[in-house]
């Protein structure tokens, strides 16, 4: 599996692939001045849900956050309850 990030201006997406079949894709947006990345949406593909291909979209949107010194909003509720459940993210969470 590998992630692809996507990026066109002030958004994009991350898409996770298998070979060359999409997973599932995380779009987010950035406001640069303000330092932040808004996750937008999480979609897996209902052949790979419940497999946790939702938390490494989320994860590798942490990752990227983290390189680019920006905090991290789950707008999307999906993404909003595993970021809750995360340990050691309390430097780039940003909750409201």
């Amino acid at each position: 599996m590998d992630f692809k990030n996507n990026r066109n201006g002030n958004g994009g997406f991350i898409s996770l692939n298998k070979e060359e079949e999409e997973i599932g894709r995380l779009t987010y947006t950035i406001f640069a001045d303000d330092n932040k990345l808004v996750i937008s949406f999480v979609l897996v593909h209902p052949k790979f849900e419940g497999r946790g291909m939702g938390k490494y979209l989320v994860e590798e949107a942490i990752k990227f956050g983290r390189e680019n010194n920006w905090s991290v909003y789950p707008h999307c509720s999906y993404a909003r309850s595993v970021m809750k459940r995360m340990q050691n993210i309390e430097d780039v969470f940003l909750e409201s």
